[in-house]
């Protein structure tokens, strides 16, 4: 490994990785008129000598955008937290920039060492991290830099090292088991996403403590954890139903997962609510295209994105932030896919 200084200079990259100096500048602007090969040699020399420049652009672009990146595009959710996230920026004046964490975590890609430092050359207002964990090494890099970053829903959203956004899930686990024991449900499964997410260990927590106040028994069986994926839920739900005594209700970790159990009801000719009843969580537009209407927790996911915006600007800035994590409040919003279970004698 080629040993580097504080005081690394952008000729020496360009030596060092046995390049010109124009295209060690190329590499570092993202300039597309780079080999793959040549890119990829000079960005680890970036990452070996620890170059940072110590002068950025100074034109138009500069502060003017800020990057979000997500573990991925393909749900509901991300769209939402984008959207709140466009809004708060164009308020601003702001330009934002969308990535995906790659699979291979030791590449170039977000969050690399590499990019962390030519978002810092480029002078970003910073980055926003959706549903992911920055590591010891990612965080201190960001602070070396200067780089200003924010997180939503971060697997440990009370990590002190970090400036996070999120919603009350402990609170949305209650509203949404309490509702289930209101109608007269006893018999009620969980349908959790990642055991390692705190979001979903939160939302678990609330539906243990809704059950043990209404002193109702959990059946083991019943709770489950996997992914905030409809084939997660569609899994779970299947398992649960396939029991001997399957489940007269129940409330899935979010809105996909949600979609997952209806559609295991469905292969199994049971009717929603009237065999079933199943909450959501999230309230993201899913929840309006169900059949019937989906009940679902309302986490404030576009306002989620634009706190998140709001509180990177004022770590950009120098400015104190409202708070080191924040949380905002979730509500329970009844629709078409509850109601009191057949054995109540509705």
């Amino acid at each position: 490994m080629v040993v580097g200084t504080a005081r690394a200079t952008l000729a020496e990259v360009a030596r060092v990785a046995g390049v010109s100096k124009a295209t060690a500048s190329k590499v570092l602007n993202q300039r597309p008129d780079v080999s793959a090969t040549t890119r990829e040699r000079v960005e680890r020399v970036i990452d070996e000598l620890g170059y940072v420049p110590s002068t950025g652009p100074r034109g138009s672009d500069s502060l003017q955008k800020v990057n979000v990146v997500f573990d991925t595009l393909a749900n509901v959710y991300s769209v939402q937290v984008l959207d709140g996230v466009v809004t708060a920026a164009r308020a601003q004046g702001l330009e934002v920039l969308v990535d995906k964490l790659d699979l291979d975590p030791d590449g170039a890609g977000p969050l690399s060492p590499a990019w962390i430092r030519r978002l810092a050359a480029h002078r970003r207002a910073g980055v926003i991290v959706v549903t992911s964990e920055l590591t010891a090494q990612q965080r201190e890099l960001m602070r070396e830099v200067g780089l200003s970053v924010v997180l939503i829903d971060p697997l440990d959203p009370l990590d002190d090292e970090v400036v996070s956004v999120g919603s009350t899930n402990f609170a949305g686990g209650v509203q949404a088991t309490r509702h289930l024991l209101q109608l007269g449900h006893r018999r009620i499964g969980f349908a959790g996403g990642p055991p390692a997410s705190a979001a979903s260990r939160e939302r678990l927590q609330g539906f243990l403590s809704a059950m043990s106040s209404a002193s109702v028994a959990v059946v083991p069986e019943l709770v489950r954890e996997q992914d905030f994926t409809f084939l997660a839920g569609l899994e779970m739900a299947t398992c649960m139903l396939d029991l001997a005594q399957p489940p007269t209700a129940v409330f899935a970790g979010c809105d996909a997962a949600a979609l997952g159990v209806l559609e295991a009801a469905r292969r199994r000719q049971l009717h929603v609510p009237e065999d079933l009843s199943v909450v959501g969580y999230d309230d993201t537009y899913a929840a309006l295209s169900t059949a019937p209407l989906l009940t679902t927790v309302r986490q404030p996911i576009i306002d989620m994105g634009r706190v998140a915006l709001r509180t990177l600007l004022q770590q950009s800035r120098g400015e104190r932030a409202d708070s080191h994590h924040v949380q905002l409040s979730t509500r329970l919003i009844v629709r078409d896919s509850t109601a009191p279970p057949m054995s109540s004698g509705r």
